[in-house]
């Protein structure tokens, strides 16, 4: 029996507490700082954020026997706290600092994608806005501006005019919106078609890569559906909901993308000597070309994540276990032959401003009645003994359900939805359906 420490408060780190607790092996989940979900879930305990600093995060799994961390969002990773656990000797599943950059810097990653061919959109990266915008000029629209650094999913635009362009770099590198992110970017062809995300599980580090045993596993094809509004239509968010498997990616697209994608990159893994144990996210876009890469993760996505662990069907403890050890390869993955559907629930103006601490009710009557799971993203738990929660974010919770098919699942969701209530709150009603995700 082990306990494992959960770095995140998100929903994605909701749906790792949960599917670590559902192991034999293990005692007890710490969630660190977790959520208003995370407090009430079985063999999982929130404890608050250290004070300050890495070190604290290592006390707290020093003093709790903690045998495995798991480091659920971008900025500790980039920070380097995975580096801080392996040499405090606390095994972690994360990547550490240098491999990180794939996500932190976009400059990066498309110098790694170049340099080991991995199928992804041309690109040229500037420091000077007139040296941008003259570029743009002569390239035409439509084109894509990227924020170099971490910009919590706030520094990509996808402009369709040349006067779209040059307001996107103005506002990037001069408005202070992203911050330091901006003061690099990154303008890159604009790629044409339906965007997957798939999720993999990576085990590369000296001695793997000594054993010939470096690999990267692959998960289920998903897809996160970005815009507000129904119809693809509206600004972008954090992800209003996902759905697993996808029925229009074909065995040949997965294909496709391993030979130019996911070898390429295990490639650049292994040849750039990185030590990445953990998770990794490829941002693809499939066009009439085939897969090609937009952006890496190094991470789960999210809200991918709740859709895609609810239909795990082994023991995800122990593949943990497996990549911190090096042995991911000599693990099976064997997956539920069912659909997951995972609409997102957000306050009322997100992704603009919108209140917090709002009530929030739950009939877990509906919940059960519709087979549904609840994952919590932005809400706080007010009352322990009743197990009641307010909102604390934009992006609230999400309810997944899963179904032998797809059209039962996206039914018994979207009737599970009926359970939740609080003031302002929205979602949209066409996650998974056609057109509901961009394609242009």
């Amino acid at each position: 029996m082990q306990k494992i420490i959960v770095i995140g408060s998100g929903g994605r780190e909701h749906a790792i507490a949960w599917r670590l607790a559902q192991s034999d092996l293990v005692e007890e989940v710490l969630c660190v700082p977790g959520n208003g979900g995370t407090r009430n879930e079985k063999k999982c305990r929130n404890v608050p954020l250290p004070e300050s600093g890495s070190d604290s995060y290592i006390e707290i799994a020093k003093k709790e026997g903690c045998s495995l961390a798991v480091i659920g969002p971008e900025d500790p990773l980039a920070e380097g706290l995975a580096d801080e656990f392996w040499a405090a000797g606390i095994p972690c599943v994360g990547a550490k600092k240098a491999a990180a950059q794939l996500e932190a810097s976009k400059d990066f990653a498309k110098a790694f994608m170049k340099k080991y061919r991995v199928a992804s959109a041309a690109s040229e990266t500037f420091c000077e806005q007139a040296a941008a915008e003259e570029y743009i000029k002569n390239h035409g629209a439509p084109i894509v501006i990227k924020a170099d650094g971490l910009a919590a999913g706030k520094g990509v635009v996808v402009s369709k005019t040349l006067e779209e362009a040059l307001a996107a770099v103005d506002d990037i590198m001069n408005s202070g919106r992203v911050g330091n992110a901006g003061k690099k970017i990154v303008v890159e062809d604009y790629l044409s078609g339906i965007e997957m995300s798939v999720l993999a599980a990576v085990s590369v580090d000296e001695n793997s890569i000594k054993r010939g045993a470096a690999t990267i596993v692959p998960f289920l094809s998903a897809r996160d559906h970005k815009r507000l509004n129904d119809g693809a239509r509206g600004p972008n968010t954090g992800g209003m909901g996902a759905v697993c498997p996808l029925s229009d990616v074909t065995p040949e697209i997965m294909r496709q993308f391993e030979e130019n994608i996911l070898r390429p990159t295990l490639e650049g893994l292994i040849a750039e000597k990185f030590d990445y144990r953990g998770f990794i996210f490829f941002g693809v876009m499939i066009t009439q070309d085939g897969p090609k890469l937009l952006e890496y993760n190094v991470r789960l996505g999210d809200p991918e994540t709740q859709a895609v662990l609810p239909l795990m069907d082994f023991d995800f403890a122990k593949m943990c276990q497996a990549i911190a050890d090096g042995n991911l390869g000599e693990f099976k993955l064997n997956w539920k032959n069912e659909f997951a559907v995972a609409p997102v629930v957000v306050s009322g103006g997100y992704p603009g401003s919108y209140k917090k601490g709002v009530p929030i009710s739950i009939d877990k009557e509906i919940l059960q009645k519709n087979g549904a799971k609840i994952f919590v993203a932005g809400a706080v738990e007010t009352d322990s003994s009743e197990e009641k929660m307010a909102t604390s974010g934009g992006r609230v919770l999400a309810v997944c359900t899963t179904a032998a098919t797809f059209d039962e699942a996206w039914k018994k969701s979207y009737a599970a939805l009926e359970a939740v209530k609080f003031e302002g709150m929205f979602f949209r009603k066409d996650i998974g359906l056609p057109g509901a995700a961009v394609s242009e």
